[in-house]
């Protein structure tokens, strides 16, 4: 039986995400071979054994070379839209994701489009492929979803929690130095002046905005955050086991501290959790504070005090910009920054420091 094909695993040239493809037809007529005998190879048709194992290896060679892309809509559409977004996320999770997730859906489905889902799990490999596997799929614009954007925009872009300033591409944000405010200044304002905080992990485009901002606060009340009471996330888990380990190390240190200011809501159960193991209450002991909003904040015991992150929202702009995007609709600048606000929660998780 013949050998079963397979297509080269080099890792692509990031460039060749741009590279002018060429058609099936054009393939077809470099090589002298049929169209035909190329869709079937390519497709892995099951009466591709009988054709000779040297001719399937020159296809997949020319085909790589040439940048040659499978032209799924040709297949069965003539006219070239498939109203299909891709979405690029870290991960799906119960958490931010698929929150914003929820949105993109639902803004998407009241306009009779579809979209691709990919994860890149923080891999620099998946995040150069993943762009150039959504566009061969002939998606009309990529929502990225805290994200870096490592491929020319030449589609419509989208990047929710997307900081960098790049041409074509449309960022989502939240206004952090109003969170950074709304939070340290709840907990400020409940007498708290020995405020630990859990840093998100390096990988976040969310974690050096947040922090900054959380220290711009801090100073705008005379308090400084010690860095004895900074603990980073590690790890790339949606588990709330890395705040539970963050705030291990930070008891660790024996450095007192009456509140808990946390990256997210994930990582803010993960710390109470920490806590209680050692003894401690929460909130009569120390408060915490937690991010986003997550549908989990509500439900968990303690009730989850924290900075309501509209991610609902920010995936609904997101989806509606790129359906603007695409009809031609909007206006001003296409690097343009979106922003929306935050809200303070207050839930069980926090009270009044004790005397």
């Amino acid at each position: 039986m013949p050998r079963k094909p397979k297509f080269p695993t080099e890792k692509p040239d990031k460039r060749s995400v741009d590279r002018v493809a060429v058609s099936l037809k054009q393939l077809a007529a470099h090589l002298s071979l049929s169209t035909t005998t190329l869709s079937l190879v390519l497709n892995d048709a099951p009466s591709a054994n009988s054709i000779p194992q040297e001719t399937k290896d020159r296809i997949f060679s020319a085909a790589k070379e040439l940048n040659y892309r499978p032209n799924y809509l040709a297949r069965s559409l003539r006219v070239q839209r498939t109203n299909t977004f891709g979405v690029i996320v870290p991960e799906l999770s119960d958490g931010y994701s698929a929150m914003v997730l929820n949105g993109v859906e639902s803004a998407l489905s009241d306009e009779g489009f579809f979209y691709l889902t990919a994860s890149h799990l923080h891999r620099d490999d998946l995040l150069e492929k993943l762009p150039r596997v959504l566009i061969e799929r002939q998606v009309e614009g990529i929502i990225a979803v805290d994200t870096p954007i490592r491929f020319e925009p030449h589609l419509p872009v989208v990047n929710v929690s997307g900081h960098e300033e790049i041409e074509g591409v449309t960022n989502v944000v939240l206004n952090h130095q109003h969170a950074a405010e709304l939070g340290i200044g709840h907990l400020y304002n409940l007498g708290h002046r020995k405020i630990a905080v859990l840093k998100g992990q390096a990988f976040s485009s969310d974690t050096d905005i947040r922090w900054d901002t959380i220290n711009q606060a801090a100073r705008k009340r005379n308090l400084a955050i010690d860095a004895g009471l900074v603990s980073q996330l590690e790890g790339d888990s949606p588990s709330p086991e890395v705040g539970y380990l963050a705030t291990k190390k930070l008891l660790a240190t024996g450095e007192k501290f009456t509140a808990l200011f946390a990256f997210n809501d994930i990582s803010a159960i993960g710390a109470i959790r920490a806590l209680e193991e050692m003894g401690l209450r929460v909130p009569i002991d120390v408060s915490v504070l937690g991010f986003d909003d997550i549908y989990a904040a509500a439900f968990h015991n303690p009730a989850l005090t924290t900075i309501r992150q509209p991610l609902f929202e920010m995936g609904s702009i997101a989806a509606k910009t790129l359906l603007s995007k695409l009809s031609g609709k909007e206006n001003g600048d296409s690097s343009a920054t979106l922003s929306v606000e935050p809200t303070l929660i207050v839930r069980q998780s926090t009270s009044r420091v004790s005397q």
